[in-house]
């Protein structure tokens, strides 16, 4: 097992002479190998394969010796202590999540008092009862590195069948809980990526998916494919349990299921990897024989179940409506009349909830959140009044209920979560957020830049108020651009350091994600996916051009899809940015489907095995557009080493390489944690410890005093 060093007096001494004393870094020896592969007649070199083999000896040397090296320069950071401490003090926040009705007399939150690994589970007999432990995360492992991982009630409240992740990873074990006697039931589903639970009305069982087992030893980096949908009924051996649904006509089709809150109908949702294109089937649980019935049986639009009305279901979908709508259906109807609710219109539909037998629709209107009611018959009833440019999320609840909750937060707004009266049409302060954090003394704008192509694209700039914008400014340019996700104005204890100690946090709304729709997506993904690094740079030009910051003073940030994006984009423009951090990148991408769900991701990368598709690819892989001879600016890679969803040899061999064709002075390191995974789950400690480096490395980089 790794362990991250914490003698940095025995580091020091060893590598000083080789590290801190020379202008230009020695790294850790990386052997190469004579691999070479061939794809449609090109010939691609993988000289670093061997870090595939990420448990061999060879691999676990380079690992410490490269986390060995991270840790000499961070002890090197005279501000660490500092920052560490001020990270410390401003995580120390109780935070609790708004309340959500189980059963009458049975509510559940969450609660962390500050500096817990795990937020804890209350349960509460009203909204302002302060209620009792319900269950504790911290107590499935001594270091907090087991985490919460899927959660679902029984109707009755009587049953709850959680999923627990251990180290990160995302394969989750389930168990059953009997929340009156508080013991668990002998059913237990074993290790495996789940895709939760959907329980029977009456509690004799439940649906879930389920992938085959993986070889032992190989769960970290083995692909998933065909998974297949089970029911297990409650008192019978999980080898016993039934297949409900599979589809054996394609390993990356991926279904999952739930069952409606009247308990008459399980509605099947089937897509292609990440795709948010979908089929849609049915089946009726009052009768123990139905069929299940196609309803959507094509992959060319999205289909979200919002609720229903006996036979009558409701979708927000975006066939014919680029931006979303909501429709109806008769699902029993011989011939079936789909019907628009709330139409199209220029806003993103972001999601809707069925409340108080309303409809509460999410829109996104030019990437910030936007509420608004309409009744059963789509008419507009109020917009839920916001405090500024932020975003909302919650609105939970059953359909007939005639409160919820909802949560606003900001870059300078923590959380706050409020009552919302659903009859009245009031909201109400109903708790706040006690963090250590005066956001008043800051502002969030937006403005917009013109792409390569002249595309307007969005983008959110938070800082301390009145400040000077002469170039000098050191800045986090932080995006995603990929998978139909949206970036939008949202709280963060570490952004908020970056702004007390002077910086400039900006996030580029580009393409890739689902601020614009459909389109917005598909102009940013497969033969297009270049538009996301095209925005990304113009995105930094703009920052530069209108003198909130400067070359050496401007940082990129970015995980996972966005790891790509900063890889791809310092390939593109070394000379444009001061400092890189990639975190948990795709950074090979003529491999990235042989590795756990990575083949699912073709739907928004393409395909390796196309020719056409492959040249795309080829052409922006940041590990195969590393440059012998360039001089890169500062970079630290962070990964994980239980990362089952971007294996982390992703980014084994892209700091390899990238150590190896650096010309300049400017030193690339990489961080590995140990026992964390994609960052989902990830203790507090850990968290704050991987912040601390961070924001030391940028302090040196970018050559900035800590306030």
């Amino acid at each position: 097992m790794l362990r991250r060093s914490c003698v940095f007096t025995l580091i020091l001494s060893l590598l000083a002479p080789a590290v801190l004393a020379q202008t230009r870094y020695t790294y850790p020896p990386a052997k190469k190998v004579e691999q070479v592969d061939d794809y449609h007649g090109t010939k691609v070199a993988d000289p670093y394969r061997w870090l595939e083999d990420t448990g061999s000896e060879d691999s676990q040397a380079w690992i410490e010796a490269q986390n060995k090296l991270a840790d000499s320069y961070f002890a090197s950071i005279s501000e660490r202590d500092a920052l560490r401490k001020r990270l410390t003090e401003i995580w120390d926040y109780e935070r609790i999540s708004a309340p959500s009705k189980i059963t009458d007399g049975f509510y559940i939150y969450s609660r962390n008092d500050g500096l817990q690994n795990q937020s804890v589970l209350y349960r509460a007999k009203s909204i302002d009862d302060p209620g009792t432990v319900f269950f504790d995360p911290n107590k499935l492992s001594d270091d907090g590195t087991a985490a919460l991982s899927g959660s679902s009630f029984t109707k009755d409240g009587k049953l709850w069948a959680y999923g627990v992740a251990r180290s990160g990873s995302d394969r989750t074990e389930w168990r059953i809980l009997d929340t009156e006697t508080g013991e668990h039931l002998a059913d237990a589903l074993p290790p495996n990526r789940q895709g939760g639970v959907a329980w029977l009305a009456d509690n004799s069982g439940f649906f879930y998916q389920r992938y085959p087992a993986p070889e032992a030893g190989a769960e970290l980096r083995a692909a998933n494919r065909f998974p297949k949908i089970y029911f297990h009924k409650l008192g019978t051996p999980v080898s016993d349990d039934k297949v409900i649904y599979e589809r054996p006509d394609d390993g990356e089709l991926t279904s999952g299921g739930l069952v409606t809150e009247d308990g008459k109908w399980y509605v099947i949702f089937t897509s292609k990897g990440t795709q948010r294109m979908n089929e849609v089937h049915f089946k009726e649980l009052t009768k123990p024989d139905a069929p299940i019935i196609p309803l959507i049986s094509d992959r060319e639009n999205s289909w979200s179940f919002v609720g229903n009305d006996g036979p009558v279901f409701y979708f927000r979908t975006d066939k014919d409506a680029e931006r979303g709508k909501l429709v109806s259906v008769n699902v029993l109807a011989r011939n079936r009349i789909w019907k628009d609710v709330i139409p199209h219109g220029k806003d993103t539909l972001n999601g809707v909830q069925m409340i108080n037998n309303q409809f509460v629709a999410n829109y996104l209107k030019d990437a910030y959140t936007n509420i608004r009611i309409y009744d059963k018959q789509g008419k507009h009833v109020r917009d839920v009044e916001l405090p500024g440019i932020g975003s909302a999320g919650g609105f939970g609840g059953k359909q007939d209920a005639t409160e919820t909750f909802y949560t606003f937060s900001s870059f300078n707004a923590p959380p706050t979560i409020y009552h919302y009266d659903l009859k009245a049409g009031k909201s109400k302060v109903f708790r706040k957020t006690p963090v250590k954090f005066d956001g008043s003394q800051y502002e969030v704008r937006q403005v917009f830049f013109n792409s390569k192509d002249g595309t307007r694209v969005p983008m959110f700039i938070s800082h301390k108020k009145g400040l000077k914008l002469d170039g000098s400014n050191p800045t986090i340019l932080y995006g995603y651009g990929g998978f139909n996700i949206s970036m939008t104005p949202g709280f963060s204890v570490t952004r908020a350091v970056w702004m007390e100690m002077g910086g400039i946090y900006a996030v580029a709304n580009i393409r890739g994600g689902a601020e614009y729709g459909k389109e917005w997506w598909a102009n940013g993904a497969v033969l297009k996916k270049q538009n996301t690094f095209d925005d990304f740079i113009a995105a930094g030009e703009f920052l530069i051009k209108n003198k909130y910051t400067s070359t050496p003073k401007l940082a990129i940030q970015g995980g996972s899809n966005g790891g790509l994006l900063v890889g791809a984009a310092l390939n593109q423009r070394p000379d444009l940015f001061g400092a890189a951090l990639p975190a948990v990148g795709v950074m090979d991408m003529v491999r990235f489907t042989e590795f756990t769900v990575g083949a699912f991701w073709k739907s928004d990368y393409g395909d390796p095995d196309d020719p056409k598709e492959f040249a795309a690819l080829y052409a922006y892989s940041p590990l195969h557009n590393i440059k012998a001879g360039t001089k890169y600016p500062p970079t630290l890679v962070t990964t994980s080493d239980h990362d089952d969803r971007v294996f982390p040899a992703h980014s084994f061999k892209y700091a390899a390489a990238l150590q190896a064709a650096q010309a300049g002075e400017a030193p690339i390191l990489i961080r590995v944690e140990t026992k964390a995974g994609h960052g989902a789950g990830k203790p507090t400690t850990k968290q704050i410890e991987e912040q601390t480096d961070i924001y030391g490395f940028l302090i040196k980089s970018l050559g900035m005093p800590l306030k």
